[in-house]
């Protein structure tokens, strides 16, 4: 190796010597361990493995989406579409049972006797008496009934 002076321009009053310098050493190159980015570039997947990850993603978001995700199918839509129906239409006509209730001449004391009575039984006198008969029918409706029968053991 040859020892090489630097060529640097210096004022005419520096008195320093000028120190060799030895030629730059060569280092070997460290091999790098290729990072994620590099690593997924250089993945090269079938066509049969993509297709094996496309149904287990569809699979998973059906899981996902029934499981947690507040999913439901046709049939179970319609089963609680009708039953949110049939409650509100009860709840529609439980105040039509109460005013055939009001139009009973002996309803004070009807009342105290339906007080006394079971939950079950309430809803049983409450048919008997015929309150729970809606205009145009011929037999009583039980969840009617139940239903008037709260609403009169809560009035006072």
């Amino acid at each position: 190796m040859a020892l090489n002076v630097k060529d640097e321009p210096r004022p005419t009053n520096d008195s320093r010597t000028r120190t060799p310098v030895d030629e730059p050493r060569r280092v070997a190159p460290v091999a790098r361990k290729p990072g994620l980015g590099e690593r997924w570039g250089n993945v090269q997947l079938s066509k049969m493995t993509v297709f094996w990850l496309m149904l287990a993603s569809v699979i998973l978001t059906i899981v996902v989406g029934f499981a947690w995700g507040g999913w439901v199918t046709g049939g179970s839509s319609l089963a609680a579409g009708v039953a949110v129906g049939k409650d509100a239409v009860i709840q529609r006509l439980a105040p039509i049972c109460v005013a055939q209730f009001n139009q009973d001449p002996d309803k004070a004391t009807k009342l105290t006797e339906l007080k006394a009575l079971t939950t079950y039984k309430q809803a049983q006198y409450v048919q008997e008496q015929g309150w729970a008969t809606m205009p145009g029918e011929t037999k009583p409706d039980s969840k009617v009934a139940t239903a008037c029968a709260k609403l009169l053991v809560a009035t006072p």
